[in-house]
């Protein structure tokens, strides 16, 4: 796939705002690097935290009771089931949308490959104007079908192939920060950390299911059948318009990518839990209402100690956070028992020192 106009102009435009700085200025942490964090299974060498952070103290806490086998609280191994949301959890959701917005953008717009239908074409430039101009009414309703429209036909090594190629763009209003690396280098280490307290950790996203994979599963050590996403449907290359109960695959076949199917929010992450994990989770992780039936089932009626995070896009000066939203946010969290994190307050950095907001 020829590399993107959008990409290219993204790209053009960060150079634009101060190029020596930006060739002289480090990257941000590399994925390879970000894939190497470790906390040990004490959490003694969390890297990332301020370490008298409220939120930080809970999980700490937390941790150590259920993993204690003198506790009452402990929890075996086998229940130890960790649920994390994706965009605005651990990864970058502001800059200035959600990743998988901006893919959808960049097949739809600027990919001279591809041609979208009109009414595609015509969602996605509204999509845009909303992203540049914060103004509801130029929102068109959910763009999740029309995501999988714009990859509908394509084969699962051609779809990664894009995806990867787009992770490369450097996302806007933060420096030396590319998609595929926007990652909140607290949250890795919560993850690592969890994983090194033999937690399965699942990743329950409202992004599509192989994008996610994708993004995450190398990077963050996560198996790919221990991600969750909206879903679309499979076919076979030569499926054609028959039903999946009229065909058999060939040795000559290939998965193809077909239809939206459902988006992974709200009551749909609970649903999905239960069917793909079959196990109450004891942890959760979110950050915005569509989280709200994920962490609420995490907390409530359980037979374990469970505890639920919830993040507030709160910092304005490392990150492109929402001052309104993380108010609510931070409501929202108290009245449902959750512990609030706070991105400005208890984390250390957010993607290392090297990544600054562009004024």
């Amino acid at each position: 796939m020829k590399r993107s106009k959008f990409c290219a102009a993204v790209l053009a435009a960060v150079i634009g705002l101060g190029t020596a700085a930006w060739m002289t200025d480090t990257e941000a942490m590399s994925r390879a690097e970000i894939a190497q964090i470790s906390v040990n299974q004490k959490g003694s060498n969390f890297k990332y935290w301020n370490k008298d952070a409220v939120s930080y103290q809970a999980l700490i806490n937390y941790v150590k009771d259920v993993t204690n086998k003198g506790s009452k609280n402990f929890i075996p191994v086998e229940d130890r089931v960790a649920v994390f949301d994706m965009d605005g959890t651990f990864l970058c959701e502001t800059a200035p949308y959600y990743f998988d917005g901006m893919l959808f953008l960049d097949r739809a717009l600027h990919d001279s490959s591809y041609q979208a239908s009109p009414s595609t074409r015509e969602f996605a430039l509204g999509l845009e104007r909303f992203i540049r101009s914060h103004d509801p009414g130029d929102k068109l309703g959910s763009s999740a079908p029309y995501q999988a429209a714009v990859f509908e036909g394509l084969g699962y090594p051609e779809y990664t192939d894009y995806v990867k190629n787009f992770m490369k763009t450097p996302v806007e209003g933060l420096s030396n920060l590319k998609w595929g690396e926007a990652v909140y280098l607290p949250m890795a280490e919560v993850i690592q950390y969890l994983q090194s307290n033999d937690f399965e950790v699942y990743v329950v996203s409202g992004s599509e299911r192989q994008l996610v994979r994708i993004m995450v599963c190398d990077m963050l050590h996560i198996p790919e059948n221990h991600i969750i996403g909206t879903d679309i449907e499979i076919h076979a290359s030569h499926q054609g318009e028959k039903d999946g109960l009229d065909y058999a695959y060939t040795k000559d076949d290939s998965l193809v990518r077909g239809k939206f199917v459902i988006k992974n929010l709200q009551m749909n992450k609970v649903s999905a839990i239960a069917r793909e994990i079959g196990k109450q989770p004891v942890l959760a992780f979110g950050n915005s209402s569509g989280d709200t039936s994920m962490l609420n089932y995490t907390v409530n009626g359980n037979k374990h100690k469970s505890a639920a995070f919830f993040l507030l896009c709160d910092d304005l000066e490392r990150e492109l956070g929402d001052a309104a939203k993380a108010d609510k946010c931070r409501q929202l969290a108290e009245k449902n028992g959750w512990v609030p994190v706070s991105m400005r307050d208890d984390f250390k950095t957010i993607y290392g020192e090297n990544v600054t907001r562009v004024k």
